[in-house]
């Protein structure tokens, strides 16, 4: 410090406990200019440096750059500006981040290889229209020239994937393992098998017949195997008529046939997938009793 109040670059560092390099370099880029200069040619500030060193100090621990910081220094902006700007950043990167951890959470848990990661990665990362879009191919495949009961298809396409800018790894997991699903062809072509019975019994079934099959099977065979009746027994044959009514041999066969392809136990796969990624909780898994009744129908064709 000299008689007319000014400061050196070292009492400066001494005073703030910054480096006389970066401080130098702050005076060198404008943001930190000095009052004057010594005879010697050595730089000098006064008594506002010192605020305004720390002003630089706080907005670079921050994170601001060091044009936001010199337009703040000089005035062209308010720091008010400047803040909510990078609070739109930041909150971008902890979406970033947040997503990375769930996804390399999935690679850990699923203990993936270098091409599933970097698939896990990608599916993770599309956006809400392409992940959209991706459901929507789906259902355009499956029901495609089929005169189906519309509302198995508005249950099927109208099902939003909310996948969350934060989503926990179950979320990422469940959104992974849904996108293989309806992109495999297997899966497709039994769903549109699926979706070809319903429209040759539509008459028969009724609008939401489908959907209501599936129910009945959850409601009595549930009942019934809390009741302790197998598949095999006498009385099973009383459940299956509640359930089939007079349904001939024939459509008999097909019951058969879609229970031994699972498909009611994969339809109930991608409404469970759903609500996961929606983060609402699933409806409880009556996959057993699926198996039950596929059992009772080869007991008692």
């Amino acid at each position: 410090m000299d008689d007319e109040g000014l400061f050196t670059i070292g009492w400066l560092s001494r005073r703030t406990g910054m480096p006389v390099r970066t401080i130098r370099y702050w005076s060198d880029v404008g943001a930190l200019p000095p009052a004057e200069r010594s005879e010697g040619g050595y730089r000098l500030y006064d008594a506002g440096a010192v605020a305004r060193l720390e002003l630089i100090r706080t907005l670079r621990d921050l994170g601001l750059g060091l044009d936001d910081v010199r337009r703040v220094l000089e005035r062209k902006v308010t720091l008010a500006d400047v803040a909510a700007v990078h609070v739109d950043a930041l909150d971008a990167q902890i979406r970033t981040l947040r997503l990375r951890r769930a996804v390399l959470s999935t690679v850990a848990r699923r203990r993936s290889g270098t091409e599933e990661t970097k698939l896990l990665n990608e599916l993770a990362r599309l956006s809400a229209e392409e992940r959209r879009r991706i459901i929507e191919n789906f259902v355009d495949e499956v029901f495609g020239g089929l005169d189906a009961d519309p509302e198995l298809r508005n249950r099927l396409r109208h099902t939003e994937i909310g996948l969350p800018d934060d989503p926990t790894p179950e979320q990422v997991d469940a959104w992974v393992e849904l996108a293989e699903l309806v992109q495999d062809p297997g899966f497709r072509r039994r769903m549109r098998d699926m979706v070809r019975h319903n429209a040759r019994n539509r008459g028969e079934q009724g609008p939401g017949g489908f959907m209501w099959f599936a129910k009945k099977v959850a409601w009595q065979v549930g009942e019934a195997r809390e009741n302790g009746v197998r598949p095999d027994s006498p009385e099973a044959v009383e459940v299956v008529g509640r359930l089939l009514g007079d349904m001939d041999a024939d459509g008999r066969a097909a019951v058969v046939q879609r229970l031994e392809a699972g498909l009611f136990a994969e339809a109930e796969r991608y409404r469970h997938l759903m609500a996961v990624i929606n983060g609402r909780e699933p409806k409880p898994s009556h996959a057993d009793d699926f198996a039950w009744l596929l059992a009772a129908l080869r007991a008692h064709p």
